[in-house]
């Protein structure tokens, strides 16, 4: 006999709190503190002018973070967007250029684009929710530059396809790993793919120093050009006021350093980050192997299991009514689950919600980078239902955050609640 829907009057499946979903946010412990005072007792908290007997913290964790991800250089910097507009700059995007960027992301990775001057493109999300290399292929005009194929909600991204298509239309690839720190595809790190890649360490993301963000390349010349977008005063140079050493090395750029103190503290929670990896994939598989055999859930393609972080578990209903119906009584029975698309409800990781975007707002009267004389193409027509397949994705999904500190008896009522609600629903 079905138990009785919390929604309904009985007893909820799960009593235990819900954790918040800050990964490395909760673990901060000992290590930070200790990383921190370090800084504060050496009073060295700018990493280009501190004193000469100790070593930076940004540095080093530059260091240990290039070696994790296996690629020749990495720049720390304020945040994951200053990390992808110096990325989109090194490539060399600016005015006239195209860049293609998936319909799912958060609108930064879209705004990052028309700060670098070009428009972006947006183009379909599969049923991994991540860039569908179809779409993307169908929207290369002889304008597009660059492509940003973002590792959204955890999972990798089709990255053989992706690097094919771009590698074959001369086309530059700047992965977005804001959500997906730590993940892999086929074996190799993500962020060491593309040509210039972006992190993310805001206090939402699995590793975090509150806010910062971080560069990765294996090309000599965009590190320095990402040097250089990220450091206008140029301290990063040997001789700072000397003559470019090659043309092009030297521009205008902006300001966007990472301190000291925030260094520190991403020094001590690189070294959480495969813990932290280990038990939300641990969590996700004890989950889904509970309800793997339920007929009318389907779980989200994962292009790579291995290479999955773990952090949501995302799976679709067959249609949008049942999809909300089922998150209202998964809610009752105390499981903090939500949808991705609602029309009504705002949420800046969906482009119909990227209104500054749809009706091209630009910070300036003249309209640029939509009116840039240097654009050879047809103004781009952005409409909300431009990506049907996305929404209709986006629609269906029942989403739930996988934070490392859950218990395995969180798992199990997790797994009694989803079985609970689909017995009476589906």
């Amino acid at each position: 006999m079905a138990k009785k829907l919390a929604i309904e009057g009985g007893t909820p499946a799960k009593t235990t709190p819900n954790p918040p979903m800050f990964p490395g946010g909760l673990e901060i412990g000992e290590e930070e503190k200790k990383e921190v005072l370090e800084v504060l007792e050496r009073k060295y908290l700018f990493r280009y002018y501190g004193p000469k007997e100790f070593p930076s913290k940004v540095n080093q964790f530059e260091e240990e973070f290039a070696k994790r991800i296996k690629v020749k250089h990495v720049l720390a910097v304020n945040s994951c967007t200053s990390a992808l507009i110096c990325s989109l700059v090194a490539c060399g995007v600016g005015p006239g250029c195209e860049v293609i960027v998936p319909a799912y992301t958060f609108f930064a990775t879209c705004a990052s684009v028309i700060a670098a001057k070009a428009i972006p493109i947006i183009a379909e999300v599969d049923k991994s929710l991540t860039l569908d290399p179809d779409d993307f292929e169908r929207k290369i005009t002889p304008r597009t530059k660059a492509v940003i194929p973002v590792h959204m909600r955890g999972f990798p991204c089709k990255m053989d396809k992706i690097m094919e298509i771009a590698r074959k239309h001369n086309i530059k690839v700047i992965e977005d790993v804001a959500q997906s720190c730590g993940g892999s595809f086929h074996g190799k790190p993500l962020g060491s793919f593309g040509d210039c890649n972006a992190f993310s360490f805001q206090y939402h993301k699995i590793i975090t120093a509150g806010e910062g963000g971080a560069v990765a390349t294996d090309d000599d010349l965009l590190f320095d050009r990402a040097q250089e977008q990220h450091d206008t005063a140029a301290c990063w140079r040997p001789n700072r006021f000397a003559l470019p050493r090659y043309p092009g090395e030297v521009f205008p750029g902006e300001n966007y350093r990472m301190s000291e103190l925030h260094g520190a503290v991403l020094l001590a929670q690189l070294k959480k980050l495969d813990g932290l990896i280990a038990r939300m994939r641990e969590h996700n598989r004890r989950i889904r192997e509970g309800i793997r055999d339920i007929k009318g859930i389907e779980f989200r393609e994962n292009p790579d299991p291995e290479g999955d972080t773990g952090i949501s578990l995302i799976f679709y209903l067959p249609d949008k009514e049942i999809t909300k119906k089922f998150i209202e009584a998964l809610r009752a029975e105390g499981i903090e689950a939500g949808g991705i698309y609602d029309k009504g409800i705002p949420d800046w990781h969906i482009y119909v919600h990227w209104k500054h975007i749809m009706d091209k707002v630009t910070a300036t009267p003249e309209g640029c980078p939509y009116t840039c004389p240097y654009y050879k193409g047809p103004e781009p027509k952005y409409t909300e239902d431009m990506c049907p397949k996305t929404l209709d994705y986006l629609s269906r999904a029942v989403h739930i955050d996988i934070p490392p500190q859950l218990t395995f008896e969180d798992d199990d009522m997790i797994v009694e609640g989803i079985r609970k609600v689909a017995e009476a629903y589906l």
